[in-house]
């Protein structure tokens, strides 16, 4: 394996750690709150990244590379509203897909079509987490301050999640 793409996929597993942490804390602040089906969300969300974060360690291992397990400092734990929480939600999958977008970029630079074939799942992942982050903050701008909103907003958002998932 390439040196420097071996460790920008350690720095890829250091990203999805610290997004799996940041979910979790996001889940049981919603979770606190009353916020049932938002908390079950992002509870959902912190497994997905920590499957993204196993996969590249698992890719890195088998192909004689060294995955490196990393420490992360403790997630955000403090929003102070529904808002804040999903403009958090997008800016982390923004940042998440800026930096696969690096790997892509090096890995086309360094003719490393292996770990650029890899990365395509990652492209398709993000493009849809970023999809759904989007789309949930805009109903949450549409629906404002009303707590009647919150409530249906809560109850319904892991349904309207499987809606919006691609076919």
């Amino acid at each position: 394996m390439i040196k420097e793409i071996e460790e920008l996929l350690n720095d890829q597993i250091k990203f999805e750690a610290k997004a799996s942490a940041q979910y979790l804390s996001m889940a049981s602040w919603a979770d606190t709150r009353g916020y049932n089906g938002i908390a079950e969300f992002f509870y959902m969300q912190s497994e997905e990244e920590r499957v993204h974060m196993t996969k590249l360690v698992k890719f890195i291992n088998e192909r004689s590379g060294n995955a490196v397990i990393p420490a992360i400092d403790k997630p955000r734990d403090d929003f102070k509203s529904l808002m804040e929480l999903f403009e958090t939600f997008l800016k982390s999958e923004e940042f998440v897909t800026e930096k696969i977008n690096n790997i892509i970029y090096e890995c086309l630079e360094r003719k490393d079509y292996n770990v650029h074939n890899f990365m395509q799942w990652y492209v398709a992942e993000q493009l849809e987490e970023e999809a759904i982050a989007r789309t949930l903050l805009d109903k949450l701008k549409i629906i404002g301050d009303d707590k009647s909103g919150h409530y249906l907003f809560d109850r319904d958002i892991n349904t309207f999640q499987a809606a919006e998932e691609p076919k």
